[in-house]
């Protein structure tokens, strides 16, 4: 394994019990993926910013606000690494009614989706990001009615935020989301990567190399394939790393990560395990990407889509809790 993705690794499961420790309360992924974030800028885990970041949506929120909902700690985690926490929280604030302005529901996703407008561009460009957040949510929506909702709105954010034409962004959208239906079980993920795919400028050959790598992975009885990690499997299909290779270090570090305190399997399931050794590889190989332009906005771009696949993750985990607690 590459030293520096054991590094990674290592740093991570050192995170997630740190953040275990200061933050019992909270939600078990939602912990795990503070730590990747901190990870993912190779620092050790600050529970005191995290908690300051805690308490500023508390004071600024109410209590039934969807900000407190079960993506709370990994926002505080984002807010806590930025140089600026209250500023870019009064920003997201603000991005988040301008986005409910625009007919987008409150929902924890709307939340993560307003962050990333937040973060990523100018406050002079919110407005702009938030109506073409809007036309590719509503252009997906027009083709796939039953697969776009809430989850979307973090892709129709990063879509908002790109460059692309909103109709021909739209329609390729689209055209990927046909040409992989029916290659796995879950349409709304075959939605997600497709959404993905168009965000890397991926053209048919990243299609087949998405199907190719799913086909080695299978071989290695590694299932990226699922709900929840097939996203993974656009980011990695993006990266200008030989498929075999990709396969050897995700089958490592999956290995790796199981072995660590308190990832065994009594206390992390499989997919997550792999949503997170999909998450150390992608980002080892997108920052060290020769180009150091192309290597900053694949790098941003994979952080993006990650959150995004967490925060589905998330989201739907506490929901099906949720519903079994209230029927028993």
């Amino acid at each position: 394994m590459v030293k520096d993705i054991q590094s990674k690794l290592e740093l991570f499961a050192e995170n997630a019990q740190v953040i275990r420790k200061g933050f019992a309360g909270q939600h078990a992924l939602t912990r795990r993926m503070a730590a990747l974030l901190y990870a993912r800028e190779g620092l050790s885990a600050d529970c005191d910013k995290i908690r300051q970041c805690l308490k500023l949506i508390k004071e600024n929120t109410g209590i039934f606000s969807t900000f407190r909902g079960n993506m709370v700690l990994a926002l505080s985690a984002l807010l806590s690494l930025s140089p600026d926490p209250k500023m870019l929280f009064d920003n997201t604030l603000r991005v988040y009614q301008m986005m409910k302005d625009e007919k987008f529901r409150a929902s924890e996703h709307l939340v993560i989706a307003s962050y990333e407008i937040a973060a990523q561009c100018d406050s002079m460009r919110y407005n702009d990001a938030v109506v073409r957040s809007r036309m590719f949510y509503d252009g997906m929506k027009s083709n796939r009615f039953f697969q776009t909702g809430h989850d979307d709105y973090i892709y129709a954010a990063m879509l908002g935020l790109s460059d692309l034409d909103v109709a021909a962004g739209t329609e390729r959208v689209d055209e990927v989301y046909r040409k992989l239906k029916g290659k796995f079980w879950d349409n709304n993920s075959v939605q997600a990567i497709a959404q993905i795919l168009i965000l890397g400028g991926s053209d048919d050959d990243t299609v087949k190399r998405v199907l190719a790598l799913r086909d080695v992975l299978r071989a290695q009885r590694i299932k990226l394939d699922r709900s929840y990690t097939l996203p993974s499997l656009g980011i990695l299909a993006m990266l200008p790393v030989d498929i075999d290779v990709i396969v050897s270090d995700i089958d490592e570090v999956r290995k790796a990560l199981r072995g660590q305190k308190g990832f065994g399997s009594w206390s992390i399931a499989t997919q997550e395990l792999l949503l997170f050794a999909s998450a150390i590889v992608a980002g080892y190989y997108a920052r060290n990407l020769p180009d150091g332009a192309l290597s900053a906005t694949i790098s941003t771009s994979i952080a993006n889509i990650i959150i995004a696949q967490q925060a589905a993750m998330i989201v739907a985990i506490a929901a099906s809790s949720t519903v079994i607690a209230t029927s028993t």
